[in-house]
């Protein structure tokens, strides 16, 4: 059947978790809720943390604080909708607001996985170069670099959405997903262009995922072989320390990710449910627990908040140098 340039769906279904009982609606959105708190919650806290607090005004920092950012407005973007849909069984979003949704989900992910490959970059050359690395990374060069990542990333993504938009919806308007995304809206497609507009989009998709994800790999191969090369065990334990909350954020970030392209890629197919709670975990679980990380692993977070803590300190305000060389 040859399709017309013509669309006259004028708003989507949004599924969510298809087959799922309507007794379970109810923790169901419970449980986003609490998720869609700690990820506000907890990341807010983080950047308040780092604002407030001048021994932390310092490049990866600003990258942390940078990347707390992504994962709010990420979490902004698709759980009320999703909690709404269990909540008060508000399926329906208008056809405008569904690729707006696709539009920011897709960015957001993009500036995560730059924000990714600062930390990596960070972290090599302040081991490989670190009589360079002031001169490099400077709060105003990562300020920067993080704004540049902001902008080019919307500007790219918007040409994505737009070949999106050059499709027509004729037939069909139920999304199986918890948020409009590309695979899930163009699947609803039915013009003659449709494996083109795929097409473009799973190379841009490798390119936003594979590219950056090299240059970590390569950069956190480099540190390891740094590591191993120093003689003080003292020294080789800060490296490690130091290195560790990165690598374990850039293993929640990507890790899943890759496993599902993968999947794919061999032809091994997952329960559509399954699918479903997997793109769930990987768009959410990273957000939520990054905080934790932030506070438990990233040894001068914790030490302020320690101090603080101790201290009886309520509000996040400067203090006078001398506390900050006390040992916790």
């Amino acid at each position: 059947m040859k399709y017309t340039n013509i669309t006259t769906i004028k708003e989507f279904i949004i599924i969510g978790f298809p087959g799922l009982p309507p007794e379970y609606y109810g923790p169901v959105s419970v449980l986003l809720l609490v998720v869609f708190l700690a990820i506000v919650i907890g990341n807010g806290f983080t950047i308040a943390v780092i604002i407030f607090e001048r021994t932390l005004h310092k490049p990866i920092y600003v990258i942390f604080s940078n990347l707390a950012m992504t994962d709010i407005c990420f979490g902004v973007v698709t759980l009320p909708k999703i909690i709404a849909r269990y909540w008060w069984n508000d399926m329906i979003t208008s056809f405008g607001a569904c690729f707006t949704q696709m539009y920011f989900v897709h960015s957001l992910g993009a500036i995560q996985s730059l924000n990714l490959l600062m930390m990596a970059l960070d972290r090599f050359v302040a081991i490989w170069f670190p009589f360079k690395y002031p001169i490099l990374f400077t709060n105003k060069a990562v300020a920067i670099a993080c704004t540049m990542c902001w902008v080019l990333t919307f500007i790219r993504l918007l040409g994505i959405v737009l070949h999106a938009l050059t499709l027509p919806y004729c037939d069909q308007n139920i999304i199986m997903q918890c948020y409009c995304d590309h695979i899930s809206i163009t699947r609803l497609g039915c013009g003659d262009g449709l494996a083109y507009v795929n097409s473009v989009a799973l190379a841009n998709a490798m390119v936003t995922l594979l590219v950056p994800l090299t240059f970590i790999i390569l950069s956190y191969f480099s540190v390891i072989i740094a590591v191993l090369r120093m003689s003080q065990t003292e020294r080789r334990h800060k490296v490690l320390s130091t290195c560790a909350p990165q690598l374990f954020i850039t293993c929640l970030y990507y890790v899943p990710r890759c496993f599902v392209y993968l999947a794919n890629v061999l032809g091994f197919n997952f329960n559509l449910v399954i699918r479903i709670i997997i793109t769930m975990m990987y768009s959410l679980i990273p957000a939520a627990v990054n905080p934790i990380i932030y506070c438990f692993k990233t040894k001068d977070i914790k030490n302020v908040l320690m101090r603080r803590f101790k201290k009886g300190k309520t509000h996040l305000t400067p203090t006078d140098p001398s506390p900050c060389h006390e040992e916790v």
